[in-house]
């Protein structure tokens, strides 16, 4: 594993975490989560709304939490062997 991604590994860590502290699932980003609530549940509540769009913001791409969720769904933040 390189050291950039090894950093990339402890960040999503450290993403998932901060979700699973705020009563989400372990296993999930927060970018996936809002594309998930926001856009797929169609959950209308202000903060998905507010954070779906804040969080493409801070990426400055507007498919960010797209990307994420899919990424979430292919399991690309494994391994290639634990994508099977």
């Amino acid at each position: 594993m390189t050291f950039k991604t090894w950093c990339k590994q402890i960040l999503i860590a450290i993403d998932q975490l901060a979700n699973a502290f705020a009563f989400g699932y372990a296993d999930e980003t927060i970018s996936s989560r809002c594309y998930r609530n926001f856009v797929l549940e169609q959950d209308k509540r202000l903060r998905w709304r507010l954070m779906f769009h804040f969080v493409n913001g801070l990426f400055f791409d507007r498919e960010h939490c797209k990307t994420a969720y899919e990424s979430e769904i292919e399991r690309k933040q494994y391994p290639a062997h634990f994508r099977k």
